[in-house]
């Protein structure tokens, strides 16, 4: 599948993760994830340039009910901006599609939600870890297509979004296992192919950076609320009373195609108070 480019000198595609929508079977959650959300939503199409997509990249919704994406549905048909959706541990295959299709929400021939879009100058190939209560997978038909799919455009710059990253983040109760049978096939199809510039990701609720593979890997923080940053050892098995989840701003990250060159930043939602204006000289406004 192909999108249209509108031009320019640069080209951005923002990522959002963790959506969590669900209904009023559970109304906190519900009103605070879709206040966040909504508070991500209008600081993406503030943004300038306005980016030629969204992609959200999993755990769309809380319990993977049909009426859970009627929600998410009726929330995304406010944006001006072409979303295009995968799924994480939290989603149903089946309930999503249910309710999504044709561009955005495309399957390959196994049924997986894995599709590739074309923005000019770039590509974006998204891949489904769907598997399991937490952690993700990635079998042999799914790294087939995913081999096949890169083979197909060698030379152009490439992101690859997944949902569930394959490697810590140092959050040990989230974490995978890395010697989990999909890493190490994941890793095979993705070495040595030059074109993927990045790996975006989300699951954890927290931003972090790392290498997989020889590439670069960039997890997005969460529209919903994150995870506390607690690098220390834990039994899952002994509930020990530590924080785990935070109140801190709602974020996305913004992929910015450049020169053939892909980069991406880390952005929190909200309205802060400009602190210099572009004069010379300089003029604080503090």
């Amino acid at each position: 599948m192909r999108a249209a480019w509108g031009g320019g000198l640069v080209l951005t595609i923002a990522q959002i993760t963790d959506l969590h929508v669900t209904t009023d079977k559970d109304p906190l959650n519900q009103q605070r994830n879709e206040e966040r959300l909504r508070q991500v939503m209008r600081a993406i199409h503030e943004l300038r340039p306005r980016p030629v997509a969204i992609v959200a990249s999993g755990d769309l919704v809380d319990r993977g009910e049909r009426e859970e994406y009627l929600e998410l549905e009726r929330l995304m048909a406010e944006s001006e901006i072409p979303i295009f959706y995968a799924v994480g541990n939290h989603d149903s295959r089946e309930g999503f599609l249910s309710v999504f299709s044709g561009p955005g929400a495309q399957t390959d021939a196994n049924g997986y939600i894995q599709y590739a879009v074309d923005f000019g100058p770039m590509r974006m190939v998204v891949c489904d870890t769907l598997e399991g209560p937490n952690h993700g997978d990635y079998d042999e038909a799914r790294a087939a297509w995913l081999a096949e799919t890169l083979d197909a455009e060698p030379n152009k710059p490439t992101a690859v979004i997944l949902h569930h990253p394959p490697i810590p983040s140092g959050i040990q109760w989230m974490d995978p296992d890395p010697d989990s049978p999909w890493i190490g096939r994941l890793a095979q199809v993705l070495k040595g192919r030059d074109q993927v510039q990045v790996l975006m990701c989300g699951h954890i609720h927290r931003a972090f950076t790392g290498l997989f593979a020889g590439h670069v890997l960039s997890a997005a923080p969460a529209t919903s609320i994150q995870l506390t940053l607690d690098l220390t050892e834990v039994d899952m098995h002994v509930p020990d009373g530590r924080e785990i989840l935070v109140e801190e701003p709602p974020a996305f990250a913004l992929l910015m195609c450049h020169a053939g060159h892909l980069t991406t930043h880390t952005c929190q939602a909200g309205d802060y108070t400009p602190a210099v204006t572009y004069n010379f000289p300089f003029r604080t406004l503090a």
